[in-house]
């Protein structure tokens, strides 16, 4: 992973899960980390925990408030140029589509969507200017398809492979990487902070999702695959074989997957 020795590294959702592990992934191989999430404290937990600390700075945002992420922005872009930005931060649902109510779906989309392309929006101009750069995004195996009680976050994941699948075609002969993920089962706490039909976090931990590869051994995979200059690919277990089945056996696919449980 020498590619990445003495990068600038810009990760949202650094505090915990996936974001935590390729904080720390990213920074054991010579990069410059900035770790952003709501939670200072964990971010300061996270820093503290990697390798060499020195070379992480932390950057406080909001991916809800488009103010924060404006004067965030800001401010690193005028201390840093950024090689890579990695937009990881997301928050699931569990809850059915009919009692969902639409400022649950507006929340989701804002998170897992708009503080997105915000973010790359911010970045990107530098980036142009420079005339290289890689923007990575971290989307789901529910972006390829939807699933039961996640028709939100199937949606907000949906949108991010339209926007960014269009980026690429804009920026791929002016210097600019766009790289998306698309994660299975790996064993982090997202399904115990998905939203409820009340907008509250599930406090549940999914099955599927403890069962799942570890946070450490998906950003293993997903540096490789960084690394290896990949415009999409999935991180997981044996889940990813849906991908296969989902383009070439359709109907096969939709047989297993109404039959795999929800949680």
């Amino acid at each position: 992973m020498g590619q990445f020795q003495n990068k600038v590294i810009w990760i949202t959702g650094a505090s915990s899960g996936i974001g935590e592990a390729v904080s720390k992934a990213f920074n054991a191989s010579g990069a410059t980390v900035l770790i952003s999430s709501r939670r200072k404290e964990e971010l300061e937990r996270v820093k503290s925990s990697c390798p060499f600390p020195d070379k992480v700075y932390i950057f406080p945002l909001d991916l809800t408030q488009s103010s924060s992420i404006q004067a965030v922005t800001s401010e690193v872009l005028s201390k840093f140029e950024i090689d890579l930005l990695f937009n990881n931060g997301g928050i699931s649902q569990r809850s059915l589509t009919a009692e969902t109510s639409i400022e649950n779906d507006r929340k989701i989309f804002e998170v897992n969507y708009f503080g997105h392309v915000q973010m790359t929006k911010a970045v990107l101009p530098q980036m142009l200017k420079r005339g290289n750069g890689h923007i990575v995004t971290t989307s789901s195996l529910t972006g390829k398809w939807g699933f039961y009680l996640r028709s939100a976050y199937a949606a907000s994941k949906h949108a991010l492979h339209g926007f960014f699948d269009s980026l690429r075609m804009e920026v791929e002969d002016l210097g600019i990487q766009v790289t998306l993920i698309t994660p299975g089962f790996i064993a982090t706490e997202i399904s115990k902070h998905a939203l409820d039909k009340s907008g509250n976090p599930s406090g549940e931990m999914d099955n599927n999702q403890a069962q799942g590869i570890s946070a450490e051994e998906c950003a293993r995979q997903i540096l490789a695959g960084v690394a290896a200059g990949k415009q999409e690919f999935g991180v997981g277990g044996n889940e990813l074989r849906g991908l296969f089945l989902h383009r070439y056996f359709p109907r096969i696919f939709r047989k297993i997957l109404k039959r795999t449980a929800a949680r």
